[in-house]
């Protein structure tokens, strides 16, 4: 998802996002859906000003969000926990337990 949709067009988004993994999908919206997105997903972000006014970055947490064949919610992975801790979280919810 793009934090940023002034400047992070469908056009850059389609050439960007498959360079992580070709079956990447990125998700756009406007501004206003945006920030409720940001709300939703307790998203934390910081626009890191650059040398030129359009050279910024922006900083933002990162989490592993599963959800279930239902589209619930089921886990939030942090980058930091152990792999073991999210193999085993994940073989529980495969299992249905």
């Amino acid at each position: 998802m793009t934090l940023d949709p002034q400047r992070d067009t469908p056009a850059i988004l389609r050439n960007y996002v498959p360079a992580f993994n070709p079956n990447f999908l990125g998700l756009y919206a406007d501004a206003d859906v945006t920030k409720q997105l940001i709300r939703d997903f307790k998203v934390s972000y910081e626009k890191i000003p650059g040398k030129t006014p359009t050279s910024y970055t922006i900083d933002h947490s990162v989490y592993t969000y599963v959800f279930d064949a239902r589209g619930r919610l089921r886990l939030l992975m942090a980058p930091t926990e152990p792999t073991e801790q999210k193999l085993e979280d994940l073989r529980a919810l495969a299992a249905g337990t």
